[in-house]
């Protein structure tokens, strides 16, 4: 056991925060509780079916559910904003603002080997509560999954049923600890780093169903023509229109501007047939890899530029 025991700079900073460590595990706790406990729930409810098989769904444990499922995801959105902000502030700002972090560089331990063992010791303990929590969110979404916002591709249900979130989370890590040393104050420290975290949330988000080439279905157009569809079963839309003879693609609603009917198109616009773009379930893990590859790399680059601006100030 001595062996496993905490010392030095990771021992004070388990002790100093903790509470927060605490916090933490009350949080999984928490949560393996409520969607555990839901689960269980609607394992025992009896499922009432329609006439033509279809589970009814009308009681109380499947709806409460999918709503802590939903509220699950989000919450585990704003997780990387979280750790991030604690980094930044109570673990790296509040240092400097206050001056203790002379006393911890007057103990024999370089800046380096400190600012080293922080970061370790709250990696640590971030990664173990996003994957426990991860977990938990994927024993109920496994239940109330593909239901209105809880599709593989919506967001909270993408972040919270893969590895992405992982990234998110170490990305976290390294900007508090580059933005706790830029700013050196707290809240401000915390503020900002809350803010960009938010926003490589918001733009990676935008951006992730780019990163793999779409597939393309078409099909006719007319009036007894069914729309099209591709092949097998889940898949997520990311663009359908019409298509003239030479390719060209216009806009879905281009026939209803005309004729107040989406099939029925005029000769003159040379439409020959519809197009849609969609991206199959298949591309969920080459997605999350892909992503959490580009987070990585941040990470990479915050830890760098943060140990040089630390050897920078305190060679």
């Amino acid at each position: 056991m001595s062996a496993l025991a905490l010392r030095g700079t990771s021992w004070v900073t388990v002790r100093q925060f903790r509470r927060t460590l605490w916090a933490t595990g009350a949080l999984v706790l928490l949560s393996l509780a409520v969607i555990g406990g839901l689960r269980l729930w609607d394992a025992w409810t009896p499922e009432r079916r329609l006439a033509d098989g279809t589970p009814a769904y009308d009681g109380l444990a499947y709806p409460t559910l999918r709503i802590a499922v939903e509220y699950a995801g989000t919450g585990l959105l704003l997780l990387p904003l979280l750790v991030g902000a604690f980094v930044a502030g109570p673990l790296v700002a509040r240092e400097f603002e206050s001056g203790t972090h002379r006393l911890a560089l007057t103990q024999s331990v370089g800046p380096a080997t400190w600012l080293r063992a922080r970061l370790a010791t709250t990696t640590a303990v971030a990664l173990a509560a996003t994957l426990a929590l991860v977990g938990v969110h994927r024993l109920g979404w496994s239940r109330v999954a593909g239901t209105y916002q809880l599709a593989w591709g919506d967001r909270g249900a993408y972040e919270g049923t893969g590895i992405v979130l992982v990234g998110y989370v170490l990305a976290a890590v390294a900007v508090g600890a580059l933005v706790g040393q830029l700013i050196r104050r707290t809240l401000l420290a915390m503020a900002a780093t809350g803010l960009v975290m938010g926003l490589v949330l918001l733009v990676l988000g935008a951006l992730r169903w780019s990163l793999l080439p779409v597939l393309t279905v078409t099909a006719p157009v007319g009036k007894d023509a069914p729309p099209p569809a591709p092949p097998g079963g889940d898949w997520l839309m990311m663009d359908t229109g019409m298509l003239r003879a030479d390719g060209t693609r216009l806009p879905e609603w281009t026939c209803f501007e005309r004729t107040h009917n989406l099939t029925d198109c005029p000769p003159d616009l040379g439409i020959t047939g519809r197009y849609l773009d969609y991206h199959p379930q298949s591309h969920f893990w080459p997605t999350q890899f892909a992503e959490t590859g580009i987070l990585l790399a941040l990470t990479a680059l915050a830890l760098l530029a943060a140990f040089r601006l630390l050897r920078t100030r305190h060679p």
